[in-house]
């Protein structure tokens, strides 16, 4: 695809990365530089072709709202604790245009911590080192963001921009969380939150205004 990537940092060999999420090209970049295998909602194994290469890849599905979804992730995500490789979150749930990074939601960072697993924060930006005309943008011509975006047509447009770069920043040391107890995951996700932020340098809108 033409797409340069750099990694400021150093992939862990187990254990779990948590990051913010941009589109499918954060997917694709992390996967190119580590065998690693990503926890993803449900809906995205029905899309055509890209659901079918997702779970080939061995992708851990997450159904919201469904009994048994909790279990099924557990298991996935010990086969690929016991396999020896690491798992990559994307907890804001959704996509989005990387201004900012959207609250974090708590379920599977709740199962990696019950599981004793170590969680690295990691923050992935875009941006275009050539001229790509007026109106292009990283946040709505790189990053695959929106309900109202087709994901195809999406594709297709970004293969005719140049000079596209990723970038990944992974943190030195795993999180210190202040407490690892499930009961406490919600305080863990806003955590892992704020170290995702600092180390990509944006700033909380509500820890700014007050």
């Amino acid at each position: 695809m033409g797409v340069a990537w750099h990694v400021d940092g150093t992939f862990p060999e187990h254990g779990v990365v948590i990051s913010n999420h941009m589109g499918y090209l954060d997917i694709m970049t992390f996967a190119a530089q580590h065998r690693c295998v990503f926890v993803s909602k449900a809906e995205l194994a029905s899309v055509p072709l890209i659901g079918w290469m997702t779970t080939m890849a061995g992708t851990v599905y997450v159904s919201r709202g469904s009994g048994g979804s909790a279990i099924r992730a557990k298991s996935g995500l010990h086969a690929a604790a016991d396999a020896g490789l690491p798992i990559v979150i994307f907890p804001e749930g959704t996509t989005s245009d990387g201004s900012g990074v959207l609250p974090f939601r708590s379920g599977a960072l709740a199962q990696v911590l019950e599981a004793g697993q170590s969680v690295t924060a990691a923050f992935v930006s875009y941006r275009l080192t050539e001229d790509n005309g007026p109106g292009v943008t990283t946040g709505n011509d790189l990053a695959y963001w929106g309900d109202e975006v087709q994901l195809f047509p999406h594709i297709f447009k970004l293969l005719a921009l140049r000079g596209i770069e990723v970038n990944i920043r992974i943190a030195d040391a795993p999180i210190a969380f202040t407490s690892a107890d499930i009961a406490h995951r919600k305080q863990a996700a806003i955590e892992a939150r704020a170290a995702v932020m600092q180390l990509g340098g944006v700033a909380d809108p509500v820890t700014a205004g007050s």
